[in-house]
């Protein structure tokens, strides 16, 4: 059954264009409106408390030095002062629980984003600064463009109540506000160049910092500390230069913004004080004028709440590079029932900055058999396995699954038929059960997926067994290993894909799980080192700078001296015939490979590659060195 020409080409769907710049920023906001709407509420209502309190402390001062009856003056100066206060305490409290939340929407964005993607387009993102610093600074934005924005209002109220109380002392005033907009202009301006250049200095020590925590025992061996020490510090240089820049704007600013400040008070109340001695203004009018000058005088206050504000958005730009990657694309597909897991790969090229990593690769990985996958170091193996299992896509060429093109199944389709088991496993969840069942699964399946895998074997000796939290179950290498197989091994799949998963397991172990894969339904994929792994396989596929090299039997291909080399075996290693082979282990033993070779040979190889009449073995005259069959 294949996949219908219309299935395949809706599944090539063409990448996404990227979102609008700013488009999180929004979505953020406006997934905050209701907290932000009442933050900005509560500020105006202080504001307008704040506007309001001046007048009634002047009326209630001038009544005072009249002696009359000022009690509802100073009983309206009290109810304003506690609006003022209950206010701010409504706005710092929404504030924070707004931001907290807004926050981990946006951790889960970026996750969701980042794990949708194709492994190779998250290369070099900084997920963890992104999903730490940057997105703290982004949860604010509801809050810090309800802020930003019901900034101006008390200034604005304090400098129509100067102009209410007397035009003369608002006109005073004035003088200095063009001023102060340019200082507001330049911090909005600066401020953010200077921010984000900070930022991608942040984020880049980190990845230089988690790359070699995980290469930690490496260079502690290498005795190259104070090398990496200097490595994973060297963007401190441009850190420092970004924020002493962000803080000169800043500085600059509050500084040029605080002696603006209190001389335009001077003015104020030097006009104020001339005019009370002209007798056009009250005692309770000039102290007015030098509250109102205080509240117009707050437009330096705008400069903290606009740096809150470009905090937010350079904050959101970084999220926003992760959640807007584009995801893998899925079709709506399920494999037919009841396939044996036969895998067919067509054409396959996958190009990385230009240069082919893999080249023409057209392979059949028939139903129920095991497949080794060889080669030298960077021959493009384990990414002829993310291939395979659709961790990414080629840049030409089709898989086919039983018949059906990976690209036309559903997410839940593809992941249920294809199981990954890695060198290197990385374990999620708080125990070891969590860590290999990856959600419900019932205790009798955990537990023999564990002995298929050969971990129960030191599981059981754990303090709690498979319940022992992993932060208390120091493990091996190999131990790590047993566990990604376990994993591997809970769920039956089409297709079971094994990327160098038992390269740390001692002889014996290594023998009990290639006993359980012999056992296991479906098709399996195996890169591997080990030459009897090789030997026990259905059939072997050699790469070599990305093409296939030769494909067959190992005992056919072990004929070829640049074949035994991948090894590490000599010119003289004969392992064909029921020979001696030389196994991982160094020791020689007698080899249970087939003797009758000839027909057995996989001839699923582009036209262009020829077969040697003496040997069997299917070449590539364009990536042989001359010590092939080819010759």
């Amino acid at each position: 059954m294949t996949a219908a020409p219309a299935d395949a080409a809706r599944a090539r769907a063409t990448p996404a264009p990227p979102p609008a710049e700013g488009r999180l920023l929004r979505e953020a906001v406006r997934r905050g409106r209701g907290p932000a709407a009442l933050v900005l509420a509560a500020t105006a209502l202080g504001a307008a408390a704040a506007v309001t309190l001046p007048l009634a402390l002047g009326r209630a001062v001038d009544l005072l030095i009249a002696r009359a009856d000022a009690g509802f003056w100073v009983l309206l100066c009290t109810a304003l002062i506690a609006t003022e206060v209950a206010t701010d305490a409504l706005v710092a409290r929404t504030g924070g629980r707004t931001g907290a939340a807004t926050t981990a929407w946006l951790r889960r964005r970026a996750l969701a984003g980042f794990l949708a993607a194709p492994p190779a387009a998250t290369t070099g993102t900084g997920l963890p600064t992104r999903l730490t610093a940057n997105a703290l600074d982004a949860g604010t934005a509801p809050v810090a463009a309800a802020t930003a924005a019901a900034a101006g209002l008390a200034p604005l109220g304090g400098l129509a109540g100067l102009f209410l109380v007397d035009p003369w002392a608002g006109a005073a005033f004035v003088c200095g506000v063009p001023l102060l907009l340019l200082i507001l202009r330049a911090l909005l301006r600066d401020g953010r160049a200077a921010l984000t250049t900070y930022q991608e200095e942040q984020g880049r020590m980190a990845r230089l910092l988690t790359g070699a925590l995980s290469g930690a025992a490496t260079i502690a061996a290498a005795g190259t500390v104070r090398a990496e020490e200097r490595r994973v510090l060297a963007p401190l240089a441009g850190m420092r230069a970004a924020g002493e820049r962000t803080w000169r704007v800043q500085g600059r600013a509050a500084g040029l913004s605080g002696a603006l400040m209190p001389l335009l008070v001077a003015a104020v109340l030097a006009v104020g004080g001339v005019r009370l001695v002209a007798g056009h203004l009250t005692p309770g009018d000039l102290l007015a004028l030098s509250r109102y000058a205080v509240l117009a005088a707050g437009a330096g206050a705008l400069a903290g709440a606009l740096n809150g504000w470009v905090r937010a958005k350079a904050g959101t730009a970084r999220v926003e590079t992760v959640t807007a990657l584009p995801p893998t694309p899925h079709g709506t597909r399920d494999l037919p029932p009841h396939g044996d897991g036969t895998l067919a790969l067509h054409g396959v090229h996958v190009t990385r900055d230009g240069v082919p990593l893999l080249d023409s690769v057209t392979l059949t990985l028939p139903g129920g058999t095991t497949t080794a996958l060889v080669g030298p170091s960077g021959s493009g193996k384990s990414l002829l396995a993310a291939v395979a299992g659709r961790l990414t896509d080629p840049d030409q060429g089709t898989l086919l699954l039983d018949g059906t093109d990976l690209r036309t199944l559903s997410a839940d389709a593809l992941r249920h038929a294809v199981a990954y088991a890695f060198e290197r496993p990385a374990l999620f969840g708080a125990t070891i059960a969590d860590a290999v069942a990856c959600g419900p699964l019932p205790e009798p399946d955990l537990r023999r997926a564990l002995r298929r895998a050969a971990a129960d074997t030191f599981t059981d000796r754990l303090p709690h067994g498979t319940r022992t939290p992993l932060p208390e179950a120091p493990l091996s290498g190999g131990e790590l290993q047993r566990l990604g197989l376990a994993r591997a091994f809970t769920r039956p799949t089409r297709l079971l894909i094994l990327d160098d998963a038992t390269s740390s397991l001692d002889t014996v172990t290594a023998h009990l799980v290639a006993r359980a894969l012999t056992d296991t339904p479906g098709t399996r994929l195996t890169i591997t080192h080990r030459l009897t792994t090789a030997a026990q396989s259905d059939q072997v596929v050699w790469l070599d700078g990305g093409r296939i090299r030769g494909t067959g039997p190992h005992s056919v291909l072990w004929r070829d001296p640049a074949y035994r080399a991948v090894f590490g075996a000599g010119a003289g290693g004969d392992a064909g015939a029921g020979a001696d082979t030389v196994t991982d282990t160094g020791a020689r033993r007698r080899s249970d490979v087939r003797t009758d070779v000839s027909n057995d040979v996989r001839t699923e190889l582009p036209a262009d590659m020829r077969t040697d009449l003496h040997t069997g073995i299917r070449t590539d005259p364009r990536v042989d060195t001359g010590t092939g069959a080819a010759e």
